[in-house]
């Protein structure tokens, strides 16, 4: 921010992440812009992740394309999500529940949903997710390694969030954690 000469008065709104993704890292993330929006009064446009990676795989707009982005859940499970795109950069429509499931799982959802669309596989790196999202058995799938910062993307996404009217104040911003976290599961009433 020195090196654009911007200060935090001078934003006007705030763009996070909200999820899926790690507990620690999402907290962290979602902490720090509910401090700010909350001292400056301003508003914050919470991201999906999974819409992140997907708009960031179709870098320009390709109406009618499905983005499928996954992301490693850990313990044999992914995040995903499906979206499909629209005319305008920004305008990704969630079709169906951002999800945490077995690849495989996963692909069945994404190959029920399609109706005979052009599909994109989007994922942060290919090393990490298992091999049935590597060599889906989609016909026609692209798979793209989205490689590099969101933060960009994450911007213009809660821009177009903001022109749509949806964003929020410091205190209804939450995550989107999809799975319960370890201390959850493993919580014992005594």
């Amino acid at each position: 921010m020195d090196e654009a000469h911007i200060s935090l008065e001078q934003i006007d709104l705030f763009a996070v992440d909200a999820g899926p993704g790690s507990f620690t890292g999402l907290r962290v993330g979602l902490t720090t812009v509910k401090g700010w929006a909350e001292v400056l009064g301003k508003p914050v446009a919470a991201v999906s992740g999974l819409e992140a990676l997907g708009a960031r795989a179709l870098q320009s707009p390709q109406a009618g394309w499905c983005v499928a982005a996954v992301m490693d859940a850990r313990r044999g499970q992914i995040f995903g999500g499906l979206f499909l795109a629209g005319n305008g950069w920004g305008e990704f429509e969630r079709i169906g529940e951002e999800v945490v499931c077995g690849p495989q799982e996963f692909l069945e959802s994404v190959r029920m949903q399609l109706g005979g669309r052009r599909l994109v596989i989007a994922c942060p790196s290919l090393e990490l997710l298992p091999p049935a999202i590597r060599s889906p058995s989609l016909e026609g799938c692209v798979i793209q390694e989205v490689c590099g910062g969101l933060a960009p993307v994450i911007g213009r996404l809660g821009y177009a969030k903001a022109l749509r009217g949806e964003a929020v104040d410091a205190l209804h911003l939450d995550a989107n954690y999809i799975r319960r976290s370890d201390a959850e599961m493993n919580w014992r009433t005594g």
